[in-house]
C-alpha cells in the first residue's frame, strides 16, 4: 500500500508539474524527490551548519559528530557498487567544465591536485552501525556532481583521510 501512495504521489506531482510554466516545474518536487523523501536516510530539510569537505579534512577529529556539503565526484565512480557509500569533493574545487569536453566532469582531472585534500567518503550506517547494502543512486536519487549536506560521525584513517558513516543526507534541488 506505501509503495502504490508513493507511485499515485510521484504520479500526481509529475502531471501538475506538465501542467504549469517552467518557472512552477523549477520549484515543484519531482519523482525522483519524492522517492527520496521515502527513504530513512534521506533528510526532509537541509541541516544547518554544514561545513565543506576541506576545512571538515582540517578540523575534525576521529569520532567527532559532523555535518559537511560537497558535490557527488572525486573520481570517475564515485559511487561504490551494493553499497550505500560514494566520494564527495569540497564545492570551492571547480570540476571540468562541458565545454571542455570533459565526459566525465565528476572526476575532476583538470584539478587532480586539489582534490586530494578536499575529498572525503560518504558510507550511510543503519542504526547498528553497518553499511546500508543499497546502492545510494536508487534511494537517494543522487547522481555525479548533485550537492549533498550529510551529517554523521567523522572517520579517519591512518592517512588522515575522512569519512563519514552518515545516518541522513540532504540532496540539494539542482543537478
Amino acid at each position: 500500500m506505501k509503495s502504490f501512495f508513493n507511485f499515485g504521489l510521484a504520479a500526481l506531482l509529475l502531471i501538475a508539474s506538465g501542467c504549469s510554466d517552467k518557472a512552477d516545474v523549477a520549484s515543484t518536487p519531482n519523482q525522483e524527490t519524492a522517492t527520496a523523501a521515502a527513504s530513512p536516510y534521506a533528510a526532509e530539510s537541509e541541516p544547518d551548519g554544514a561545513i565543506p569537505v576541506g576545512e571538515a579534512r582540517e578540523n575534525t577529529e576521529d569520532g567527532q559528530d559532523v555535518t559537511l556539503v560537497g558535490l557527488v565526484g572525486g573520481s570517475s565512480e564515485p559511487f561504490v557498487d551494493g553499497l550505500a557509500a560514494f566520494t564527495i569533493v569540497d564545492p570551492k574545487v571547480p570540476y571540468c567544465a562541458d565545454d571542455e569536453g570533459c565526459p566525465t566532469p565528476w572526476d575532476y582531472c583538470c584539478q587532480t591536485d586539489a582534490v586530494k585534500d578536499n575529498i572525503a567518503t560518504v558510507k550511510i550506517v543503519d542504526d547498528t552501525g553497518n553499511p546500508v547494502a543499497q546502492d545510494a543512486r536508487e534511494f537517494l536519487s543522487v547522481k555525479e556532481l548533485s550537492t549533498v549536506v550529510v551529517t554523521g560521525k567523522a572517520q579517519r584513517d591512518d592517512q588522515g583521510n575522512l569519512t563519514v558513516a552518515a545516518k541522513q543526507v540532504f540532496v540539494r534541488p539542482g543537478k
